[in-house]
């Protein structure tokens, strides 16, 4: 009976320790998670001759954890992608998926002051195709997206080079 009671005590004695514990502080947010921030927003997108190229919506979501990106052009191709920081390998992680069935997983990071991704896609051809997108913010508030690929060696192309205003 007594350790019966010692149990006991003891157990309400931890509840109170853990009841009076301060609250975690919440996820997502060092200034890791904040890097990609300035592609946060309601955007016309254009391309290099400044012709509209689509409309973009970038927020964050998910407790503040994910940016989650919608594009539409208005000609029936759209897409979106989920950005999220992946802290305990210090990255950052992009999937997109759009209206064509592609699937482009990307990962990188902030270097000077851009948001650097880069991944591989694997064509009909067996051929991969690798790919390299930096988003780089702009003194007037743009965002300048540059998207690059190299098939089969270091040929990089440019795939986009779009520029984003605020709507």
């Amino acid at each position: 009976m007594k350790n019966l009671v010692a149990l006991l005590l003891g157990l309400v004695a931890s509840g109170a320790a853990v009841a009076q514990a301060p609250p975690p502080p919440p996820a997502c947010t060092a200034p890791e998670h904040r890097a990609f921030d300035f592609w946060i927003g309601d955007w016309n997108v254009h391309g290099p001759q400044g012709r509209l190229a689509g409309t973009n919506s970038i927020k964050r979501e998910i407790g503040g954890c994910v940016l989650h990106e919608r594009y539409e052009t208005g000609r029936g191709y759209s897409g979106e992608s989920f950005n999220i920081y992946d802290a305990p390998n210090k990255v950052w992680h992009q999937t997109w998926v759009d209206s064509g069935g592609l699937l482009l997983q990307l990962e990188g990071g902030l270097r000077d002051g851009r948001m650097v991704l880069e991944g591989s896609t694997l064509g009909a051809d067996g051929k991969t195709t690798r790919h390299r997108i930096t988003w780089t913010p702009n003194a007037d508030g743009s965002v300048r997206q540059f998207w690059e690929s190299a098939t089969g060696g270091d040929d990089w192309k440019v795939a986009f080079d779009g520029k984003y205003t605020r709507r």
